[in-house]
């Protein structure tokens, strides 16, 4: 699940290291565990060296701030092909590229919609093609979402 607060946390950190913060899911382990998953991304790519940088100082920020109650597991990557979406501006950038999207309920009897993103429309919501259809799919719905790679 995306962690708002924990990104308004981390944000800071990461823009000044030199990288987009691209989001920061949050998931539980079952227990106390969490495991604390953030994305980062630059135009010339990111390298193993870069997410160890990131960690480094994310680290740190976490233990000093302890927005995080018992155990962690802290993890920093690349969007990757299969790219997150996170916000809407995530969405218009990938326009015409092939997405996967799941709601937090059912619209029209199914929450699972994979097809061709078509745009982004107010008040809020993502127009995806599947199979023929367009689906007018709430952003405030979205669970989860993410390009489709070639």
């Amino acid at each position: 699940m995306l962690d708002k607060n924990l990104e308004k946390l981390i944000a800071p950190v990461v823009k000044a290291l030199g990288y987009e913060l691209v989001g920061v899911v949050r998931l539980s382990q079952g227990g106390r565990n969490v495991l604390v998953r953030i994305y980062i991304d630059h135009p010339n790519g990111i390298t193993l060296s870069d997410c160890e940088q990131v960690s480094y100082q994310v680290s740190g920020l976490l233990d000093v701030q302890n927005p995080i109650q018992g155990h962690y597991t802290l993890e920093v990557s690349s969007p990757g092909l299969d790219r997150p979406l996170f916000t809407l501006e995530h969405f218009r950038q990938f326009i015409g590229h092939k997405v996967k999207v799941r709601l937090t309920r059912p619209l029209k009897t199914r929450r699972h919609f994979t097809g061709l993103l078509q745009r982004v429309q107010a008040p809020q919501s993502v127009i995806v093609l599947v199979d023929g259809t367009e689906y007018s799919l709430p952003y405030d719905q979205i669970d989860k979402a993410h390009i489709v790679p070639d």
